[in-house]
């Protein structure tokens, strides 16, 4: 269990850096000192954006249970 664990956890983490650094910058930050303010949203978000959102927040979820599963098998074994 606690291999599996471990594997959800890296994978898990490394999806979740992938989805945040595919989000588009809302403004402000470093996106915008190399031009990512000169765009702008005409259409708000779009289907694509709210996707990666909920995908983002379902792997941010799995690793939140899988960080807590880690846990409790270190604190129980």
């Amino acid at each position: 269990m606690k291999l599996f664990l471990d594997i959800l956890l890296v994978i898990t983490s490394v999806l979740l850096i992938v989805f945040v650094l595919l989000h588009r910058g809302k403004g402000g930050g470093l996106s915008s000192l190399f031009g990512g303010g000169v765009q702008s949203s005409l259409s708000g978000s779009t289907v694509v954006e709210k996707n990666l959102d909920r995908l983002t927040l379902f792997t941010a979820a799995v690793w939140l249970i899988a960080i807590l599963g880690i846990g409790l098998e270190i604190k129980f074994s």
